[in-house]
């Protein structure tokens, strides 16, 4: 059965950030992930995961000057200074949480543009071997447009050929099915097909990326297709709640922990 991660970027966003470690394993959890942890010191994220025993499931690499638009810089010319810095920046924060999968953000660029693929192609070639080192898989994942407009790696196949073309053991598929839905749909095909290759899963209600209780996806359905599987890793609540967090955990009453 696969471990459920509180996304604590969009879950529980009634606590300060560092709070709701606490609140994500009082509604039982047993691990949690979230966009980005460096507004915070490794050591308290450490000192948090360790008090409430929870594992640390993903984080994203820093993506650029997300202010600014940035969302990722992995596939920009003239970047992969910043990006091996950065690199650098998330190992730190990896030692300290012992997350075992982290994910590169590629960033705005023409998916069709050669030296953006190059520059991409690059980067995830120098990170998934600067990962390798520490033990740990780089993610993987394709986002769709709607969401993130302009988003260079915005499709599947593109994913999944990168990976195998790269070769990497330790380079991995991260498959949200709220984003395989969107830009593609056959979600239980995909995932039986590309499961060898997955890292990390993560869930969310399609079209409006709620709890995975209903519209679009037979989520039920779903995650026991996942289990069926094999797939032992984490399945991410990468997922905005509707009212409050607390008001709608009832999907995920089965899989808490006691």
């Amino acid at each position: 059965m696969p471990v459920f991660a509180a996304n604590l970027s969009m879950m529980f966003n009634e606590w300060p950030f560092l709070d709701r470690f606490a609140a994500a394993a009082d509604a039982g959890f047993a691990a949690v992930e979230y966009l980005f942890p460096y507004e915070v010191t490794p050591e308290s994220i450490s000192e948090r995961l360790r008090r409430n025993n929870l594992q640390q499931a993903l984080f994203n690499l820093p993506p650029g000057d997300w202010a600014a638009g940035e969302r990722g810089i992995a596939a920009l010319p003239g970047r992969f200074d910043d990006l091996k810095s950065d690199v650098e920046r998330a190992l730190d924060y990896a030692s300290a949480t012992g997350v075992k999968r982290m994910h590169l953000m590629a960033g705005i660029a023409d998916p069709h543009d050669d030296v953006a693929a190059s520059c991409y192609r690059r980067s995830v070639t120098y990170t998934a071997g600067r990962l390798a080192e520490a033990g740990i898989d780089l993610m993987l994942e394709p986002i769709n447009a709607r969401n993130m407009p302009g988003y260079f790696l915005d499709d599947f196949g593109t994913a999944e050929r990168l990976i195998a073309n790269l070769g990497f053991a330790n380079l991995k598929l991260q498959f949200d099915i709220y984003h395989r839905q969107i830009m593609h749909g056959d979600v239980t095909m995909a995932l039986r097909r590309l499961m060898p290759v997955t890292g990390h899963v993560q869930i969310a209600s399609v079209p409006s990326r709620h709890e995975p209780d209903g519209e679009e996806l037979n989520f039920p359905f779903i995650l026991q297709e996942i289990d069926r599987l094999g797939y032992d890793g984490f399945v991410g609540c990468e997922y905005i709640p509707r009212t409050g967090t607390l008001d709608g955990l009832s999907w995920f009453e089965p899989f808490r922990r006691s």
